[in-house]
């Protein structure tokens, strides 16, 4: 079953639904549509699998009940420059459920989707489990991807009227110079992702264990962890030294399931899965 559903900004969405309606529900916000041709191959340079949203449903669907959609991407078509607050997004999420009669469910995200679940877990009782992956529980960097962030909408202004240079076109990644690279994208696409890491500044991701009752999993690869050059703030983002140094920490691993999986790196480097 799918459905067109209007979020709280008045755009829509298009949401399925498949699967054993017997079975748990998994929210996948995550899922991309499937592309095809030249924009395929161009995605499997950079280790990016072009049918990853079907093929994630598919793996699942014949033990779950699978919820899905592609927030990101309908996020970038319709971007909320000014109104991209964990607390709207957790809305639109729970607009989603309502309008697909999904009373109870758990959630995957993956990098600011991840992040997006731990706030939908603290704001509502309908949460049954939670998976994170490539963004931590604990000890998230909050600050690093505010200065990565607001940097990205600088060269987005900056870069306006600049000659279109897009780095996925590149035979293989690593020609990309990635000290140097310059970002030509919708300022307003990026903005949004500022206003989210502003408004999640003061959020402490410690204090806030105690709040989750549900089963719970982080993981994230071996290699994740990314070094950005001065265009970017020259800040490092290390998501699998964050976890591992959590895994260590004997009362964070009662609490959460950390995961390091070798092999599996971050979507968009050159490393395949």
């Amino acid at each position: 079953m799918e459905k067109i559903i209007k979020l709280i900004d008045e755009s829509e969405l298009k949401v399925g639904l498949v699967g054993n309606p017997n079975s748990a529900t998994i929210m996948l916000p995550v899922a991309k549509e499937s592309v095809y041709g030249q924009e395929a191959e161009n995605l499997k340079l950079w280790g990016v699998d072009p049918e990853l949203g079907k093929h994630f449903i598919e793996g699942l669907a014949d033990k779950f009940q699978i919820l899905y959609f592609d927030y990101e991407g309908h996020r970038m078509q319709h971007p909320v420059p000014e109104n991209l607050t964990p607390e709207n997004i957790v809305k639109d999420l729970l607009t989603i459920v309502d309008e697909m009669n999904v009373k109870r469910f758990s959630y995957y995200g993956y990098s600011w989707l991840a992040l997006v679940g731990l706030q939908l877990a603290i704001r509502t009782d309908r949460l049954e489990s939670l998976i994170m992956g490539g963004f931590p529980a604990i000890d998230g960097p909050y600050k690093e991807m505010m200065v990565v962030t607001n940097k990205t909408y600088e060269q987005a202004l900056n870069n306006q009227n600049s000659p279109v240079i897009d780095e996925q076109d590149q035979s293989s990644p690593e020609e990309v110079d990635w000290d140097h690279i310059e970002v030509k994208i919708n300022p307003n696409q990026t903005k949004q992702f500022v206003t989210m890491y502003e408004n999640l500044m003061e959020f402490d991701d410690r204090e806030i264990q105690h709040k989750l009752v549900i089963p719970r999993m982080a993981f994230a690869g071996e290699k994740d962890t990314i070094v950005y050059g001065e265009n970017f703030g020259s800040v490092t983002v290390d998501i699998i030294g964050i976890l591992q140094k959590n895994k260590s920490d004997g009362r964070l691993a009662r609490d959460f399931v950390i995961v390091n999986l070798m092999g599996f790196f971050r979507e968009g480097t050159d490393e395949a899965y």
